[in-house]
């Protein structure tokens, strides 16, 4: 718990106590609750409680408006509630994206372990290497080796785990049927031997076979099946009465699913695996150059979108099944180039605040986190990012032409390279690995320091005054006006005309609501990128004078998750006056039945004397919507 827990706990309590909570999400000022019944709330408590700006009751949310560290306090009401019952939902978006939804869903929970296993089994790799045959007939190798590849033996449990979970099903029950598929006698194949003079495997007569190795290491039969599963079971629930659901539920699920795993959706599942599988293995062997420029240079694009989803999957299958894949080797050298570019951008920028930045994201983009170094350093300098991609480019072909590839899951960055350790020990391709990464290193620093990239501007030193009550904690309070241009065209209506009572109310601060004519929202002055909304519908900027402005793309639009909305900034990125924050399908966002209306509020009004709205009916982007009074 945090420093709101008190807030959190009077909150919980006056919407009713956690029996009454549906679920809860948040948007950059308010928490939304969606409550069983609203009448059990104490909103006129909840209204008069420090630290709660006000609340509000619209479109079957239960709005209670906190400010801009909303974050802060929906921690703390996370773990006073604890774990929610999950509602159904239909999924959402194209078809694509809710693949590529799904398999993040299943797999990203199972990525540590996985990566743990994977770096286990390169240890013993290295052990084989460095001290021989000896090492091998070893039982330290055994238990080694018995530590890296049981989860990979059983990973169908593991799935059958996440996907039930995934697909709104009981997760326990789908580690149940994944256990009836990895059963040590279809494994090891005594089963399928010892009916092997008699016909052969059947159930009630209906004849079915499994893989020589059963369906260990197995990734797609066992997401179908828990899919099928998870549907069974909901329906299951619907038509069993409730005195006996708790044991005939899982009973039905299990006595009818698993064995039409086996007979129907594990075989069709393995060809299609085999498949797309074969379809890999042809487009590299067609042209191993170009297959690791283009992955080269893509992967930290599709990493940005979530989209490398749609092929660790199958680097997965691979390796699990004892196969090597080239698809990580040609990612591989991404974080490298990646890490280069930023170093660079550490060393050559004036910007203090940006060194200051650059110097963490530098360290975890060694062992492969690369989020602070894209999106708080390079996606926003813009010209180091492109270079990190043609540089990933170049290292992914020449890794493919080398004949590069990945034999076990491992760690990321420098912890991967124990994954390109043959099955035989053979340590040479993980030293050829190192010395690309090195190259590629190397390469992306020359050519971000050789192109450059936009600084910012030097940070300036505190007055006197300033440094004193910065040290003593103290608000530091702007002594100058300040003039805000429009961030977009369109008529200006006075605040305390806005739509929604917690702009009307100023209890978010002074400012102006425009009511757009065009979708595209600008920087109206120098400053920061201090939030972003993941629903790109909000975003707060700090000018390099103190302001802190919150701009609102329409009412409720939180709900929209996105959709119709378009960001070209990051949060933490500098930006210059004029420059395009967001764009916004206006037409779209109405018909969605939503307001269009945009609040732009100084959300530290109290720290100046007074913000004051223009008194045009009609403002274009070069126009002064506020003026903002010095104390």
């Amino acid at each position: 718990m945090g420093k709101y827990e008190k807030l959190a706990n009077e909150i919980v309590k006056q919407v009713g106590g956690k029996e009454n909570v549906a679920s809860l999400t948040n948007c950059i000022t308010r928490l939304r609750f969606k409550l069983k019944d609203e009448s059990k709330a104490n909103t006129d408590v909840l209204k008069e409680t420090d630290g709660i700006v006000t609340v509000i009751q619209a479109g079957g949310q239960y709005q209670v408006v906190i400010g801009n560290h909303v974050p802060d306090v929906r921690s703390d009401v996370d773990a006073v509630l604890g774990v929610l019952e999950e509602t159904e939902e239909a999924p959402t978006g194209s078809l694509f994206n809710r693949f590529v939804e799904m398999v993040s869903g299943i797999f990203q929970p199972i990525l540590p372990a996985l990566a743990g296993a994977g770096m286990i089994k390169g240890l013993a790799a290295i052990f084989s290497f460095a001290l021989g045959a000896n090492f091998q007939a070893s039982p330290t190798y055994a238990v080694l080796n018995a530590m890296g590849d049981g989860l990979f033996m059983f990973l169908p449990i593991f799935i059958g785990y996440t996907a039930m979970k995934k697909f709104r099903g009981s997760p326990f029950l789908g580690m149940m049927i994944a256990t009836a598929i990895v059963y040590p006698g279809f494994l090891d194949g005594s089963i399928t031997a010892k009916f092997a003079e008699a016909g052969g495997l059947n159930f009630f007569g209906i004849p079915f076979s499994v893989p020589t190795a059963g369906y260990a290491s197995s990734v797609m039969p066992i997401i179908a099946i828990a899919a099928f599963a998870a549907f069974l079971e909901r329906q299951l629930k619907k038509i069993i009465p409730d005195m006996v659901k708790l044991f005939l539920v899982p009973f039905f699920t299990a006595l009818i699913v698993i064995p039409i795993g086996f007979l129907v959706v594990g075989p069709v599942m393995n060809i299609a695996a085999d498949l797309l599988g074969d379809g890999f293995i042809a487009l590299q062997g067609f042209s191993p150059l170009l297959f690791g420029l283009l992955l080269g240079f893509s992967w930290q694009i599709l990493v940005m979108f979530g989209l490398h989803w749609a092929l660790i999957p199958f680097a997965i299958m691979a390796t699990a099944q004892g196969e090597p894949t080239a698809i990580l080797a040609a990612a591989g050298t991404a974080s490298f180039a990646q890490t280069g570019a930023v170093g660079a951008v550490m060393l050559k920028t004036k910007d203090k605040r940006l060194r200051e930045l650059a110097i963490p994201a530098f360290i975890s983009g060694w062992f492969g986190v690369t989020e602070p170094a894209i999106y708080g350093i390079s996606l926003p300098k813009k010209r180091p990012f492109w270079v990190s991609c043609v540089v990933a480019s170049l290292g992914g072909g020449i890794s493919l032409v080398l004949g590069q590839q990945v034999y076990q899951m491992g760690g990321l960055g420098v912890f991967s390279f124990p994954g390109y350790i043959t099955y035989e020990g053979d340590i040479t391709p993980a030293i050829t690995f190192a010395l690309i990464a090195a190259a590629t290193v190397v390469v992306s620093f020359v050519a971000t320091w050789l192109v450059g990239f936009e600084d910012g501007n030097v940070e300036q030193a505190m007055s006197h005054e300033e440094a004193k009550q910065a040290a003593l904690g103290k608000q530091v309070v702007n002594t100058q006006d300040s003039l805000i241009s429009a961030p977009l065209e369109g008529e200006v209506i006075p605040l305390v005309e806005a739509a929604d009572p917690a702009f009307s109310s100023e209890a978010l601060g002074k400012g102006a609501v425009i009511d757009p004519s065009i979708g595209e929202v600008y920087a109206p002055f120098d400053g920061v990128i201090e939030t972003l909304f993941p629903s790109k519908h909000a975003i707060g900027l700090k000018s390099n004078q103190g302001v802190e402005l919150l701009i609102h793309v329409g009412i409720n639009t939180v709900e929209l998750e996105g959709k119709h909305f378009e960001a070209f900034v990051s949060q933490g990125q500098e930006v210059k006056k004029g420059d395009l924050l967001l764009k916004f399908d206006i037409d779209a966002i109405k018909n969605a039945g939503y307001n269009v209306q945009v609040p732009i509020v100084v959300t530290n009004t109290k720290s100046y004397g007074n913000v004051l709205s223009t008194d045009t009916k009609r403002v274009g982007r070069e126009d002064v919507l506020l003026t903002v009074i010095a104390e």
